[in-house]
């Protein structure tokens, strides 16, 4: 019997599943770019059992791939191909432990599906405002563990700006409990931020207490055309100053990406009656019942298409004008794979700085590709670009994707980091960007990374081979 299955022989069998046509669901990444494999899927219920899986596991030195809803693009939570790994999925750990309303703040399990703490939330008349494309599937133990952007890091932050507590369970099976739900909290160094992130190299998340904010009571959604790209800056400048602060999102799309996705879904419908190079979908959103913010969307719209910045313009009259706007924007991902997938480049610069980026890599591609599509959206509002190449109609699209990640891609990311930017600005590293890393990262922050797995996982069982090696 080998080490993989003498672990799995000491286990309770109601968490083990080995029925391989239920284990492939974990096996495959999300953008199905990696197949591996896995003696088993276990499934534990309790905070006590993550604790007998890890140390069952480790002791007899098997390697551990956590896993939550398995929506990572860069496969962090696949397990390798030679099997050698056991893959510990946290979906039946999905209980709300507490939730604070005068607090504002939930203390949830890892395996709670993102979706469902925004409808308890909203039960309390309250918001997660942490929102992402995947919530329907997506767990809140992996959005901590990738440390997830979505739509609303304008205002709220990234995944890691909303935790206040969390709890995990160690490579050596020790129980890290920091739960308690304080704003402040200055006893020592704040080390559940080193598991935030992290992608389960360090242990396995298996509950948190998250910030909560009010609901809003006054929502404005505007689908904008403009004329200029280089008025990005300034126009989510005025906004933020019209508003009083109360953008919640701010995203940019591409007329390209939009076609893409009205080319394929004859069902969609165009926002604007008159196409346009670019647009942003601009959403604002107060909880005081006292300021006008349809007043102060409705003046700075006058005054932008006035001197011509906004050419075009569409203000949500309901709930359903509202929810068709969002869903053309978190669909565009849809619009790239019905057209034969994209080349995806996460970057991120200054928010100061994205028109830039996009104009001068948008001229890198047509000087190399001329043929190539361009899909360009993005969350403007925090500088995250979402730069990404679809292959042209009469291309072989893996060749062409493997010619232009090999020749195109590295002077993409080149110029992110000349302009201080990052080439992961909210998928992670997982197993696809650990070159990247090496090549972008910085020195010293590599070094500590190191420094960090090799003091609380110095064998690597945990999710080897993902965000940097040991060592």
């Amino acid at each position: 019997m080998n080490a993989a299955e003498d672990a799995l022989s000491s286990l309770p069998p109601e968490i083990v599943v080995r029925d391989q046509d239920i284990v492939s669901k974990y096996t495959t990444d999300f953008r199905h770019l990696y197949v591996g494999r896995t003696h088993a899927v276990l499934r534990p219920r309790s905070v006590g059992e993550v604790q007998q899986i890890v140390r069952t596991l480790t002791g007899r030195g098997v390697p551990i791939v956590p896993q939550g809803g398995n929506t990572s693009y860069c496969t962090a939570a696949t397990p390798n191909r030679d099997g050698s790994e056991i893959v510990v999925s946290l979906e039946r750990m999905n209980r709300i432990r507490d939730i604070d309303t005068g607090n504002l703040s939930m203390t949830v399990d890892a395996g709670c599906v993102l979706s469902d703490l925004h409808d308890v939330a909203s039960e309390n008349d309250l918001v997660l405002p942490l929102s992402l494309g995947s919530q329907q599937s997506c767990q809140i133990g992996g959005n901590l563990s990738t440390n997830a952007g979505g739509i609303a890091v304008v205002k709220h932050g990234m995944a890691r700006d909303l935790v206040l507590g969390l709890e995990v369970v160690l490579p050596d099976g020790t129980l890290l409990s920091d739960l308690n739900p304080l704003r402040k909290n200055n006893s020592g160094y704040d080390v559940k931020q080193l598991f935030i992130g992290a992608e389960g190299t360090l242990g396995i998340i298996t509950g948190a207490s998250l910030k909560l904010a009010r609901k809003p009571r006054t929502t404005v959604t505007a689908f904008l055309a403009i004329s200029d790209i280089s008025e990005l800056s300034s126009l989510l400048d005025r906004a933020q100053r019209f508003t009083g602060d109360a953008v919640t999102s701010f995203e940019y799309v591409s007329n390209s990406s939009l076609e893409l996705l009205l080319g394929k879904r004859s069902g969609l419908r165009h926002p604007l009656e008159q196409a346009s190079e670019h647009y942003v979908l601009l959403e604002a959103a107060t909880s005081s019942h006292l300021l006008d913010l349809q007043g102060a969307v409705d003046a700075l719209l006058d005054e932008a298409i006035t001197e011509g910045l906004v050419t075009d313009g569409a203000v949500a009259a309901n709930e359903e004008h509202r929810s068709h706007f969002w869903h053309l924007r978190e669909n565009i991902p849809e619009g790239e794979v019905l057209n034969g997938g994209s080349v995806k480049h996460d970057v991120s610069v200054r928010t100061s700085k994205v028109a830039t980026f996009i104009k001068a890599a948008s001229g890198l591609v047509t000087a190399h590709r001329p043929d190539a599509i361009l899909s360009i959206y993005g969350h403007v509002g925090d500088g995250n670009v979402h730069f990404n190449v679809v292959p042209p109609k009469d291309a072989v699209a893996s060749e062409f994707k493997a010619s232009f990640e090999e020749t195109v891609s590295p002077l993409i990311y080149s110029l992110a980091a000349e302009m201080g930017g990052s080439f992961s600005a909210e998928y992670g590293i997982g197993r696809l960007k650990l070159d990247l890393l090496a090549r972008y990262g910085d020195p010293g922050k590599i070094t500590v990374m190191k420094k960090l797995k090799k003091a609380l996982d110095p064998q690597d069982y945990m999710n080897p081979g993902k965000v940097v090696w040991p060592g």
